[in-house]
């Protein structure tokens, strides 16, 4: 597979000055396609703040190989027709020229999306997944570096969600400080089903406002129109745009955009990362405009809010969720199902029947915990002093099963594999992690 793309025309270096120097800002954007005399018109403005003739650029041959590059390096399932990223990266050359030709004589149809269920987590529910074929996804990836840009430039600045350079993180840190700075009163909003929601007409006007090429827009229609083939079935969307597409948070942004400009104009104070967002307040009374200023918005774009989801809190006496932690008191942890979802992983885990040795099963458990802690460290101190013993406790229960016991790991267990036995089989601490996280933050 690498010794295919290796094949790929040299791409222009971000770093390279061709008509100026690229802003910093612009350093995420496609090189092959986005030189710094485009760069420039970006900055600048265009006539009319519309972009003409882009879909020569999606389909040139080095925009394709950057495009296959991305979807080769995230992987993925195959589509509905079962071809995979090794498959079609074994015949680069072939189905790129293919996919070129199709691209530039407006003869390319996307094929169906598979979709497959998939659980939410911490919860029974379960939530659509669709998966596009390698093909497609290769040219929705040429189609969004092309495009991205254009409305990027556009999107408000407490728009966090799938935007270059932006992150959970980023929303969280603004969260806080706003926190603290007595905005008390918090809009929790719940969007439902917002991605399966969306009209594809209205949509089609957002992306009209900044781009004017009909073949662009028609492409894009295209992918709003995608057939959908779930178990035996085949069916088109009249409304949505599907989950796991490449261009779909793209699309999920530009549709509420207008959203967060209307916000931003008048004052209120807003985080948004994709559909889950909410709006900050320094006065009950405040929070009650903003709630109806956002219900008046999104009944107008067709979409629906989640009654019994969306409410206003107090924040001197009650908390919140948001990105998987929740805010009370003035500090934040990992939020309920959050943690249980933690659990429910360390559990599949560390059954007492597991067969693998201790050192496999805590390497195992390990790349679990680290990740967790990456994301949660910034919790309160007291979230992992139940979390280390209740895993130790796993542990020990399986050992004690192989030592030909019943029940969980306990009582003259927890002298006979100490808490040091533990560390020396390199098993991840989560409270001496934290200190040591608070320590460098001191530092």
């Amino acid at each position: 597979m690498t010794r295919r793309l290796e094949k790929t025309p040299a791409k222009v270096p971000v770093t390279a000055k061709q008509a100026g120097e690229t802003a910093p800002k612009w350093q995420w954007v496609e090189p092959s396609v986005w030189t710094d005399r485009m760069l420039a018109a970006l900055e600048h403005g265009v006539k009319g703040g519309k972009w003409f003739s882009l879909i020569d650029k999606v389909h040139t041959s080095s925009n394709l190989w950057a495009a296959l590059d991305r979807v080769a390096s995230n992987k993925g399932a195959p589509g509905v027709d079962h071809v995979t990223v090794e498959m079609f990266v074994e015949r680069a050359e072939e189905n790129l020229s293919k996919l070129r030709d199709e691209l530039g004589e407006e003869q390319y149809r996307p094929q169906s999306i598979r979709r497959k269920w998939i659980p939410k987590p911490g919860s029974n529910e379960q939530r659509p997944l669709g998966i596009p074929t390698v093909r497609d996804r290769v040219a929705q990836t040429a189609l969004r570096n092309v495009i991205e840009p254009i409305f990027e430039r556009e999107f408000a600045e407490h728009s966090y969600g799938f935007r270059p350079g932006r992150g959970c993180k980023d929303a969280l840190r603004r969260v806080e400080y706003l926190l603290k700075r007595g905005y008390t009163y918090v809009v929790d909003v719940d969007l439902k089903s917002y991605f399966d929601m969306i009209p594809h007409v209205p949509l089609l006007e957002r992306v009209r406002e900044n781009v004017s090429d009909g073949r662009i827009l028609r492409l894009v229609e295209a992918y709003l129109k995608q057939g959908v083939l779930e178990e035996l079935g085949e069916w088109t969307p009249e409304k949505g745009t599907p989950q796991g597409a490449v261009i779909s948070p793209l699309l999920a942004n530009i549709y509420l955009n207008p959203l967060d400009q209307q916000m931003a104009e008048r004052g209120v104070e807003m985080v948004r990362y994709a559909d889950d967002f909410i709006i900050i307040c320094r006065s009950e009374a405040g929070a009650k405009q903003a709630l109806r200023w956002t219900e008046e918005w999104i009944r107008a774009a067709g979409l629906t809010i989640h009654p019994e989801k969306t409410r206003i809190v107090d924040t001197g006496t009650d908390g919140f969720d948001f990105l998987g932690y929740h805010f009370a008191e003035g500090t934040k942890r990992p939020r309920k199902k959050s943690l249980k979802k933690l659990k429910d992983t360390i559990r599949n885990k560390t059954h007492r029947c597991n067969g693998y040795s201790l050192k496999a099963i805590i390497a195992d458990v390990n790349k679990t915990l680290i990740g967790w802690f990456a994301y949660y460290k910034h919790s309160h101190r007291y979230t992992f002093l139940d979390l280390d013993p209740w895993i130790r406790m796993r542990l020990r229960s399986i050992l004690r099963k192989r030592a030909g016991k019943r029940g969980r790991g306990r009582g003259n267990d927890n002298v006979r594999w100490t808490n040091r036995f533990f560390a020396e089989q390199g098993l991840f601490s989560l409270t001496t992690a934290s200190a040591s996280a608070r320590q460098s933050a001191l530092r």
